[in-house]
């Protein structure tokens, strides 16, 4: 099968958790682990999120007295690319030492008059308590919300329009490499009307740009990979409860949080309905159950 792997930028780092190279280099390990039974018997396709890698580097590049402006997010974006992407290939290939391994830098384009440029909603960066969010809001003049107990910055994040290095990587994959790419949702950039190419200071969705991705190169699964076990019906109640096997319909007519879940969940429906193929959430170390259907919620047409 061939099959794309969306490691979330929180199973990378932990909430919480000091953003120290060595620990999420452990993280990247275990994810490795996790992934290479699945890459010794299947095509592999990897991308991962950077929200908090993405936003650690924005609040270095904003303290930096040497420059006059910070580096914008496109930028941003494309190091963390090579960042995470170089643990995960050195990673991968401690695990499979014989096979062939990529990581590519790339892109994705975006619409420039995309309503999420008006309307920041992606979380990027570590989070605080609500005083130290004003005291960063005001410093830095960024935007902030509540994301369960603690604040984070909010960022534009355009849907995914078209991936501009998909030949590429389907040519990778065709000649059986394990392709790392779109990380961190791909760098965006738009298109003027002479076809000129400008980054874009935002951050896209990596689960929105693995469903595009994933339909794109025929991807039999997608994989969703986080740091919950599985979709959970009336998350944050009592009541709660996971999601085992679910239609993409039924999953649209229930809601869930804008900036964790719910970008999983439009993604898995956009995978499943446009392709007839499944989709599973659930833990990053349980790939392989997931594949299999004993872990996770499954996501079927």
């Amino acid at each position: 099968m061939r099959i794309v792997a969306a490691l979330g930028g929180n199973a990378l780092l932990e909430r919480g958790e000091s953003a120290e190279s060595q620990i999420q280099e452990g993280h990247v390990a275990a994810a490795a682990a996790a992934l290479a039974p699945l890459a010794a018997r299947h095509q592999l396709i990897i991308t991962h999120g950077n929200g908090p890698q993405v936003g650690l580097l924005a609040l270095e590049s904003a303290a930096d007295p040497d420059l006059a402006h910070p580096y914008p997010l496109d930028v941003l974006g494309a190091q963390t690319q090579g960042m995470i992407g170089y643990w995960l290939l050195q990673a991968l290939q401690n695990e499979l030492p014989s096979s062939l391994i990529a990581c590519l830098v790339s892109r994705t384009l975006v619409r420039a008059d995309d309503p999420a440029f008006r309307g920041p909603a992606k979380f990027v960066g570590p989070g605080y308590d609500e005083a130290t969010a004003r005291k960063v809001s005001a410093g830095h003049g960024w935007q902030l919300r509540k994301d369960g107990d603690r604040w984070r910055r909010v960022v534009p994040s355009p849907d995914p329009a078209e991936l501009l290095d998909l030949p590429l990587i389907s040519q990778l994959a065709a000649g059986g490499v394990i392709v790392i790419c779109g990380g961190g949702g791909g760098v965006p950039v738009t298109r003027d009307e002479t076809g000129r190419l400008s980054g874009a200071d935002a951050v896209v969705d990596k689960d929105l740009t693995a469903a595009l991705l994933a339909t794109q190169v025929g991807a039999d699964v997608l994989l969703l990979l986080t740091d919950v076990d599985a979709v959970q019906e009336g998350f944050g109640t009592a009541a709660a409860k996971p999601l085992r096997q679910v239609t993409a319909a039924d999953l649209r007519m229930r809601s869930f949080p804008a900036g964790s879940m719910g970008p999983k969940v439009e993604a898995a429906c956009r995978f499943v309905q446009a392709t007839g193929h499944r989709a599973a959430i659930g833990r990053l170390t349980a790939a392989a159950a997931l594949l299999d259907g004993s872990a996770g919620t499954l996501i079927v047409h």
